[in-house]
């Protein structure tokens, strides 16, 4: 099903981060919490990739996030960006998408200048293993599908420049406080419930009580929680299956490769690999079955000169 709202991530310095030393060549980074981002958020969004990097650097990368495509919906590379001054640029104009209901996450400015009001620009990750601020994050875009927004832009504007998780959990907090005291008000009662023996001097009955209820956030929160869960067991369960898949997949793409070089020539130039070595019963049978020069064989019809 279609969710109606865009999310789009970066990966540099977002979702994970790179370094390079001699001993050790490039090596890769997960940021803490950049698994439960992806497949909590994805119940909320059409999560959507869309990196600087070239394919054949990222496609690994994203692999490695999400083995099973469970969770990314779709992968954009720099082919899919603008060149603007020099710089590319994530044009949001050619998603196909009501951009009243997408958001884009960047660290760079420069990479969002023709849609800053759909942007949220985050500080880049450096590597710190205690690092949290992309599940900080989880609340305030959580809280955006839950309600409902008819546009998104509005939203982030009012964050804009602002430490976006500390903010709303302020506002979250206030919420929260009124819930209860809208609570309260509404189940105000005496000290004690009115009843016969009262009359004749006994004691009171104490007023019920009762747990204030959960907001329609918390709600909503706790749900999705649960169908997390759940879809985490599911992948779990089925893991060795979902492995035995894709050992097939990569084996039956690897049998389609060219074995020699000459045969991965033939195949970009669109001649596709040379036919097998044949012996002289093979050719002699061809002679004999096969269409003449000049002739085209048609399935089921007789060939024509």
């Amino acid at each position: 099903m279609q969710k109606p709202y865009t999310l789009l991530v970066s990966v540099d310095d977002l979702l994970v981060t790179s370094t390079w030393d001699r001993h050790h060549g490039w090596r890769t980074a997960k940021r803490p919490g950049v698994d439960y981002f992806l497949g909590y958020l994805s119940q909320f969004y059409e999560i959507v990739v869309f990196t600087t990097q070239y394919h054949y650097t990222a496609m690994p990368i994203i692999d490695k996030l999400d083995p099973y495509q469970f969770f990314i919906t779709y992968r954009l590379f720099r082919d899919a960006t603008r060149s603007v001054k020099g710089q590319p640029v994530k044009d949001l104009t050619y998603l196909n998408r009501d951009l009243s209901k997408v958001i884009i996450l960047d660290t760079h400015s420069e990479h969002v200048s023709t849609q800053p009001e759909n942007a949220v620009i985050l500080p880049k990750w450096a590597g710190d293993p205690k690092d949290k601020g992309l599940v900080a994050m989880i609340p305030f875009l959580e809280s955006i599908p839950i309600y409902k927004a008819p546009d998104v832009r509005p939203i982030l504007q009012a964050y804009s420049g602002k430490d976006i998780p500390l903010e709303y959990a302020k506002k979250e907090l206030e919420a929260k406080q009124k819930h209860i005291e809208e609570w309260q008000q509404s189940h105000k009662r005496s000290a004690g419930t009115f009843t016969l023996s009262s009359l004749f001097g006994g004691t009171p009955s104490p007023a019920p009580t009762s747990p204030v209820p959960l907001t329609y956030l918390e709600q909503k929160r706790q749900e999705a929680q649960i169908q997390y869960r759940e879809e985490q067991a599911y992948i779990a369960a089925n893991k060795e299956n979902f492995d035995r898949l894709i050992k097939e997949e990569q084996d039956a793409m690897a049998q389609q490769m060219p074995g020699t070089f000459w045969g991965a020539a033939a195949a970009i130039m669109g001649g596709g690999p040379p036919p097998p070595a044949q012996g002289p019963q093979e050719q002699g049978q061809q002679q004999a079955q096969g269409p003449a020069p000049g002739e085209v064989q048609v399935h089921g019809a007789q060939p024509k000169a």
